[in-house]
């Protein structure tokens, strides 16, 4: 059985419509049959962002090369997921600081990603990462998305082959219905889920 990591970085939890969608395209995995899927909550995490005595204490722990500290338990679970899914909601042209933030405890070289000569080059587990999202008005295919954008260079950088983004969009523009942009949404899920 395959193991999944679930980031949920959908702010407004169950009233969210992004989270909503992730539920279903989870419940899909879920009924395969083949998957283990693991929550982390972002929201309940309390994740430390890159302050200066957290860098300077991050830098002297890499420095003795000591991965064992309790401050890369986030980088270790990402690294070691078969499959990775992030859920978070399209917020100022990218997504939520906190799903940022943890992104930067992700960043570790020696757990997440290596570098030698050449540069650097991932070394997660995870072969397939979806990204799960929603937008308020239409944004897909301009330069000004970078919440998809930059999730799939992440999912490059962090060696991960296959990326999918499942979106729905328009939501708020009142031109079709929340229910009938989610339900087609919810097409695409099935789609990703047979082929993940």
């Amino acid at each position: 059985m395959e193991k999944v990591l679930f980031v949920n970085c959908c702010i407004r939890r169950e009233e969210s419509r992004t989270k909503k969608l992730a539920d279903f395209f989870l419940n899909e995995l879920e009924q395969s049959g083949s998957y283990e899927i693991k929550e982390l909550c972002l929201m309940d995490e309390g994740m430390p962002y890159m302050s200066e005595g957290n860098f300077h204490q991050r830098d002297a722990l890499l420095a003795k090369k000591d991965f064992s500290h309790p401050r890369f338990y986030y980088a270790h679970a990402f690294a070691n997921a078969d499959k990775i899914v992030v859920a978070a909601p399209f917020w100022d042209l990218s997504f939520p600081a906190l799903l940022k933030t943890y992104i930067e405890n992700l960043c570790v070289e020696g757990i997440t990603f290596g570098c030698n000569e050449q540069g650097c080059f991932g070394t997660c587990k995870a072969d397939h990462m979806v990204y799960v999202t929603t937008r308020g008005g239409f944004y897909e295919g301009s330069h000004m998305e970078m919440g998809s954008r930059y999730m799939k260079a992440m999912c490059e950088f962090f060696g991960i082959e296959k990326y999918d983004c499942i979106v729905a969009e328009g939501l708020d523009i009142g031109l079709r219905p929340v229910d009938v942009i989610l339900e087609e949404a919810m097409e695409k899920a099935k789609e990703v889920a047979k082929r993940f």
